[in-house]
């Protein structure tokens, strides 16, 4: 990966869409994410990952995303999601994983690592040069605001 330059820093914008990402998938994920949690396995960690990709090489992103489906269930990690440029910046897509802790964070790399297939997506990666920086974000779980529905209206 390039070392950041000032140009490639993450703007205030880009920065809000980043957080919008991840909300709107928690929202998606909220049922999933509060069913694992029934099952002894509290989700309190949300590594947000935001790649800056090449715009030209977008299908070959998003192969390498669909790969981490079956990859990151299988190593430890509660996929959330990825999500790739729609509107607006078509150069920046996110990857949301969800786990209990730091530790069982530690532990999912520890097992991705000698994993074939994710040492396998990892290399495509590099090879192809289709991910130009990539940037992780560990988010803390705050109690008593997650999978709180909306209180709206009976009509909009």
């Amino acid at each position: 990966m390039r070392p950041a330059t000032p140009t490639s820093q993450m703007s205030r914008r880009e920065a809000i869409g980043g957080m919008l990402v991840a909300v709107a998938a928690l929202t998606v994920g909220q049922d999933a994410l509060a069913s694992r949690a029934t099952k002894g396995e509290p989700v309190t960690i949300l590594c947000v990952i935001r790649y800056q990709i090449d715009p030209f090489q977008q299908d070959a992103f998003k192969k390498y995303a669909e790969n981490w489906g079956r990859i990151i269930p299988r190593c430890g990690g509660h996929l959330v999601g990825y999500f790739l440029p729609h509107e607006g910046t078509n150069d920046i897509a996110w990857g949301l994983i969800a786990f209990a802790s730091l530790a069982y964070y530690e532990a999912y790399r520890r097992r991705l690592k000698s994993d074939p297939e994710g040492r396998e997506n990892f290399a495509t990666s590099q090879a192809k040069r289709f991910i130009l920086r990539e940037e992780r974000t560990f988010v803390e779980l705050v109690d008593g605001t997650f999978n709180i529905p909306a209180d709206l209206p009976a009509t909009p």
